[in-house]
């Protein structure tokens, strides 16, 4: 081995023991740019390699915290659907009238899936894969549990108050969200192209935001005459 191998392997062995020394602030690095690679290659073909040389170390190194590609993969499905979680709680849904909140909610979620297109690339190779990996994180209904419960404490007030019809629930409503949001991200080159409009530039992508708030409150409002009364 020459004097530049010996004193470049030397210099990566500091590195990873550095790296080692930080263990939060590495594992974050190589979630990041590794919720870059799968997103953008699949599972199939991102490679390890190539998440090692853009976060600045080793294969080995990666191995160390998350064991093997698919380990990898799964923590960054866990921390991609973890996100508009996040994301949902800072909403004081208990200060807000449920139109608004139930608006506030549709238009955060808009908001936090056109900001990160990776999130539903990765949504979209998991269905591919018909859900083979995310069914191996036990925890995952656990995080979407957050979001399904705050759904059900603004239409449960909103039904009580006489505001929302009752023939709908959490699930109904995240459904017609998602599908919304989703369309906007997996679809907007296509349909871009199609109608010569691009879905994320001003003004158009502000209407399409505000659109989806007055689509779910419009749907959710109770038919004059046909609300119950609070008993």
């Amino acid at each position: 081995m020459k004097d530049g191998e010996l004193i470049t392997s030397h210099s990566v062995q500091q590195h990873e023991t550095l790296r080692k020394r930080d263990p939060e602030r590495t594992r974050a690095e190589i979630l990041a740019v590794s919720t870059e690679v799968f997103a953008a290659q699949g599972y199939s073909g991102a490679r390890v390699d190539e998440i090692a040389d853009r976060t600045r170390t080793t294969k080995r190194m990666i191995y160390y915290y998350f064991g093997s590609k698919e380990q990898l993969y799964l923590a960054v499905l866990k921390k991609a659907y973890s996100g508009i979680r996040e994301a949902e709680r800072a909403i004081q849904v208990c200060s807000l009238e449920p139109t608004e909140a139930i608006r506030q909610l549709a238009e955060l979620t808009y908001d936090h899936h056109v900001r990160n297109s990776d999130f539903i690339r990765l949504v979209m190779i998991e269905n591919i894969h018909r859900g083979v990996f995310i069914r191996q994180i036990e925890s995952m209904r656990e995080i979407v549990e957050p979001a399904v419960g705050m759904l059900d404490e603004i239409l449960t007030r909103g039904q009580n108050e006489g505001v929302f019809r009752h023939d709908v629930d959490a699930f109904d409503v995240h459904l017609l969200i998602s599908a919304y949001c989703v369309f906007q991200v997996a679809n907007q080159y296509t349909f871009g192209y199609l109608f010569g409009r691009d879905l994320h530039a001003a003004p158009l992508s502000g209407h399409l935001r505000s659109m989806l708030g007055d689509v779910v409150v419009s749907w959710l409002l109770a038919p004059e005459g046909t609300a119950r009364p609070v008993t």
